[in-house]
C-alpha cells in the first residue's frame, strides 16, 4: 500500500469525506501528517502553499511528512519539500455547477455574494459584485482553478487552456470525480493499493437538501460560462476519469466492486448509526461529532449506537468525526503538548 501521499483538497467537492478516508488510513499505520503551523486547518490559504507554512518544518533539516492533506493552493516545487519524492498526488473534482451553487450558500459572506440574494442576481451582472482584486474572490469565480494554483481570472484562450491541464496532468497521478464518489473510490483504492475498509465512508460536511435549489436552464448556461476555466478543468478529467477505469478496472469489475463498496458501507451503518443516517446539527446528541456550521448551509452529522463494543465504537466514531475535531486529535497525538 502507498503510504506517501498528497491530497489537494478542493472546496466543496466531497473532499471533507476522502479527508477522513486520508486521516483514518494513516492513524492506523501510523503515519506523519504536514499538520498547518500551531495546529490550524488551512496551510494559510488563500496564499500559495510555502513549506514554511508546516509545523515542524525547517529549512535546515528538512523533514518530510507522509500525508498532505489540508487546504492550500497548491504550489508543487514547495509540496517537494515537505514530502518524499515516491508520494502520489491526487485530487478530487466537483461540476462547477453545483460547486458554485454549493460555494454561494457556504461562502454567503464573501464580498461578491454578500450584497445580492440570489445566485442568479448575482450571475445577471457579476462584474457589478465581482472584484478581481478582493482577497476572497476566488470563492465567487473559477474556484477549482484557484485551489490548483491557477489565476480564476486567466485567459480563456484554447492555448492558455491546454497549458493549464497539461500542468496539472504534469503535476497529478489522477483526479477523482464527486459525481461518481464511489467509482472514485474504488479507482483510489486500485492506484493506492489499498483495502475495502480504508476507503469505505460516510459522507461527511454534506448540506441539508432544505438549502440546495434546482438551477434553471438560462442559469446553468451562464454558470458554465462565468467558471468557465473550471468547466474546461472538469470535462477533460471527467473524461480521463472514466478512461482510466475502463484500462484498469473494465465497466464489469468496476460494478462489481462498487457493490462491494455500498454493501460495506450499508453493513457499517447498521452497525454503528441510530436511525437511518445523517441527522440535521440540532439533532447531535454528542457534541464532539457535531460539525462546523457556515454560512448558510446546514451541515449534516450523524448518532452513534450507544453500548457499541470498545473496537467497534472506535471504527465508527472515527467514520463520523468530523474533520476540524479529526484534525485537532491527530495533531496533538504528533505534537504531545509538552506535561504540565
Amino acid at each position: 500500500p502507498k503510504t506517501d501521499i498528497v491530497f489537494l483538497k478542493v472546496h466543496k467537492s466531497a473532499s471533507s469525506t476522502v479527508m477522513n478516508i486520508l486521516f483514518r488510513f494513516g492513524e492506523m499505520h501510523n503515519l506523519t501528517f504536514a499538520f498547518p503551523q500551531g495546529g490550524g486547518f488551512q496551510l494559510y490559504y488563500p496564499h500559495h502553499f510555502l513549506a514554511k507554512f508546516v509545523q515542524g518544518f525547517s529549512p535546515l533539516s528538512p523533514r518530510q511528512f507522509n500525508i498532505l492533506c489540508h487546504h492550500m493552493r497548491f504550489l508543487q516545487p514547495e509540496v517537494q519539500k515537505v514530502v518524499p519524492s515516491s508520494a502520489v498526488y491526487f485530487s478530487i473534482l466537483r461540476n462547477p455547477v453545483q460547486l458554485m451553487e454549493s460555494s454561494f450558500v457556504y461562502y454567503k459572506g464573501a464580498s461578491a455574494f454578500s450584497r445580492v440574494r440570489s445566485l442568479q442576481e448575482f450571475l445577471s451582472q457579476p462584474w457589478r459584485y465581482y472584484d478581481p482584486a478582493s482577497g476572497d474572490r476566488h470563492y465567487a469565480r473559477n474556484l477549482m482553478t484557484f485551489d490548483f494554483g491557477f489565476n480564476p481570472d486567466g485567459d480563456v484562450s484554447p492555448e492558455r487552456v491546454q497549458l493549464m491541464l497539461k500542468a496539472i496532468e504534469a503535476s497529478f497521478d489522477f483526479l477523482l470525480i464527486s459525481e461518481y464518489f464511489d467509482e472514485s473510490m474504488v479507482l483510489l483504492k486500485e492506484m493506492l493499493c489499498w483495502d475495502l475498509d480504508s476507503v469505505v465512508s460516510f459522507p461527511l460536511n454534506s448540506r441539508d437538501s432544505s438549502t440546495k435549489s434546482p438551477l434553471p436552464d438560462s442559469v446553468v448556461e451562464k454558470l458554465k460560462a462565468w467558471n468557465r476555466l473550471d468547466w474546461e478543468i472538469y470535462t477533460h478529467f471527467n473524461r480521463t476519469f472514466w478512461e482510466r477505469l475502463d484500462r484498469l478496472i473494465g465497466r464489469e469489475r468496476l460494478r462489481r466492486e462498487v457493490r462491494a463498496l455500498r454493501q460495506r458501507r450499508a453493513e457499517l451503518a447498521r452497525a454503528c448509526l441510530q436511525g437511518t443516517g445523517s441527522v440535521g446539527p440540532k439533532d447531535i446528541k454528542d457534541s464532539s461529532l457535531r460539525p462546523l456550521q457556515h454560512g448558510g448551509a446546514r451541515i449534516l452529522g450523524y448518532n452513534l449506537k450507544q453500548g457499541l463494543p470498545r473496537e467497534l465504537e472506535r471504527t465508527c466514531r472515527r467514520l463520523v468525526t468530523p474533520e476540524l475535531q479529526y484534525s485537532s486529535l491527530l495533531y496533538k497525538k504528533q505534537f504531545p503538548p509538552p506535561p504540565p
